[in-house]
């Protein structure tokens, strides 16, 4: 019967990009300020509070120079380079914020900050007379390098800033206040105010989930103190990677292994950083350090580099015994996958012998197309239209939504340290290993309904009360409810079972790696996830781990092989 092809890259719903009002940062920048003072007041300290007070104390114009100021990258800025047309003349409120402690004027200025200000030109003249001719007549980075080893004070550097035009050099005041606002709002330090651009409200909805201090991510002060001091050792490891100190690296093993953490809300930067130092010391030959400290971590790869650091010692015992933990209880698929590749040459050299492997016995369509414009994909879909009812493009966006609207009540569920602020797609630790566990009874319950539900009604209810609200799994723009219900009547119900019990693992490594084409039948069961691979194409390691899967579960999967007829 002939079908019809759909691409899941054609949007079905059109966003129309939002106009900015003039001073939406300064509103962005309240309604930050807002929702933590909201859910953290009784958290912060004078100087914290004061500095909000102070802030609000500013007239309109001077709160909005601050915001523009301590959202780019500084921390010095030439006053005469300043402009900001909504905001109008600045010198006065240079003065006002000066005035208020929301400004400072340079005092110091290191080399490279005076380089950053100034241009190649600018410093020529500015440094002639201190100067040989040889480096004035020199790149930018030769004129710094010179007046670098003229040995200058930080004060010489701000006279030759000012010698440039006469003007102030300002930075904004307060940053570390800032940068506390943001991490409460937005409970990771990676964010900024250049991430949180409320315009995007004119068009995005977002799900009304729970936010009040009985969930918040930091439940007391010293919560919030641990983070900072973890984050303030991560800085160091920073430092000590970019600067090569190898001492260093050492010392600051010892502080982490001499230490713990009390809280919850440090868990996933104190395992992360115990990684991240433990590699640069493998690095670095360091591997007894190394081992300490990854077993102090509870996040992959901590375990895995364990049994390579056994394995390079020849300990083929202790890798062996590690990788059978692992696989008896794997934290996510990448480290299952490695476990049982690190395995397979232990046992070798332990005499054991290894397990046979298996070939991939996945199921393989050999096609000869003639070559197109379209892609690949779209190309294999209509060529395989005249089997099926209809051949869709769905790559993960199919998969995802489905997951997405099935466990949608219990991926925004009120769970501690879940939601930060009334603007997020997901719970912050929608991809940590964590996620399941922390919901295991409403998933349980989520999962016992849709084995003796009706899932296709299930779907439809949740496509008809969350249709447009943000949620990073569905993408409204490539899904439409048709494809949806197609999906949901011909894909038996153990199937997608299966399908969702991996997704929910590992979110993070299961949402990828699903196969490019949905083919559907007339009938229930009648259909096949088919991924294409033109000429040379090669399967990632989470196609494999998908087909393998399909495979093992009875899922109708195939590998469609693309050869061209002519050049």
């Amino acid at each position: 019967m002939a079908g019809h092809v759909r691409g899941a890259a054609r949007p079905v719903m059109s966003v129309t990009a939002p106009t900015l009002p003039p001073h939406y940062y300064r509103d962005n920048f309240l309604t930050l300020c807002r929702t933590v003072e909201a859910q953290y007041a009784d958290l912060l300290s004078e100087s914290e509070c004061g500095w909000l007070r102070a802030f609000r104390a500013l007239p309109f114009e001077a709160q909005c120079l601050y915001v523009r100021l301590v959202s780019r990258v500084g921390p010095w800025f030439r006053e005469s380079k300043l402009a900001y047309p909504e905001i109008g003349p600045l010198a006065a409120l240079i003065d006002t914020l000066l005035e208020a402690g929301m400004l400072q004027l340079a005092s110091q200025l290191s080399v490279g900050e005076l380089g950053a200000l100034c241009t190649r030109e600018e410093l020529r003249q500015a440094c002639a007379p201190r100067l040989p001719q040889a480096a004035i007549g020199g790149t930018k980075a030769a004129l710094l390098e010179a007046l670098d080893e003229l040995c200058l004070g930080g004060e010489d550097h701000v006279q030759l800033a000012a010698a440039v035009e006469g003007l102030r050099i300002v930075a904004p005041a307060h940053v570390a206040q800032v940068q506390l606002f943001q991490l409460l709002f937005f409970g990771n330090r990676r964010q900024s105010l250049t991430d949180f651009v409320l315009s995007d409200l004119g068009v995005a909805r977002y799900y009304p989930y729970r936010l009040d201090r009985r969930l918040r991510l930091f439940e007391h002060r010293p919560a919030l103190d641990e983070y900072l001091a973890c984050a303030a050792l991560e800085d160091g490891w920073r430092s000590c990677r970019d600067t090569g100190d190898g001492a260093a690296l050492l010392e600051l093993a010892g502080q982490l292994l001499s230490r713990g953490i009390a809280y919850p809300s440090s868990e996933g930067r104190w395992h992360r950083l115990c990684n991240a130092l433990a590699r640069e010391l493998e690095r670095r030959d360091e591997a007894e350090v190394a081992a300490r400290l990854y077993a102090r971590s509870q996040r992959h790869p901590a375990r895995e580099r364990r049994a390579r650091i056994h394995e390079r010692s020849k300990d083929w015992s202790a890798a062996a015994t590690l990788c059978r933990e692992i696989l008896s209880e794997p934290w996510c698929e990448a480290e299952s996958e490695a476990a049982a590749r690190i395995l397979v040459r232990v046992r070798r050299r332990l005499g054991q012998g290894a397990a046979p492997r298996r070939p991939e016995a996945f199921r393989q369509l050999s096609l000869a197309l003639p070559r197109a414009q379209l892609p690949v994909e779209l190309q294999v879909a209509a060529h395989l239209e005249a089997d099926w009812r209809a051949v869709h493009y769905v790559e993960n966006t199919l998969m995802n939504a489905l997951f997405g609207l099935a466990f949608w009540e219990q991926i925004f569920a009120p769970v501690p340290g879940a939601f930060h602020n009334p603007y997020q797609s997901v719970p912050a630790d929608m991809y940590a290993p964590e996620f399941r566990a922390r919901r295991w009874q409403e998933l349980a319950l989520r999962l016992q309904q849709l084995r003796t539900g009706n899932i296709p009604g299930m779907l439809d209810r949740a496509w008809r009360e969350y249709a447009g609200l943000q949620c990073r799994w569905v993408d409204w723009r490539r899904i439409d409810r048709e494809l949806l219900a197609a999906a949901a009547r011909t894909l038996p119900a153990g199937h997608l079972l299966a399908i969702w019990e991996r997704m929910l693992f590992d979110p993070r490594d299961n949402r990828r790696g699903f196969p490019d084409l949905l083919a559907l039948g007339e009938r229930s069961g009648d259909y096949c996830l088919i991924e294409v691979k033109g000429p040379g194409d090669a399967l990632q390691d989470s196609q494999k781990r998908w087909l393998r899967y399909f495979s093992a579960q009875g899922i109708p999967a195939a590998v469609a092989r693309v050869e061209w007829t002519h050049d």
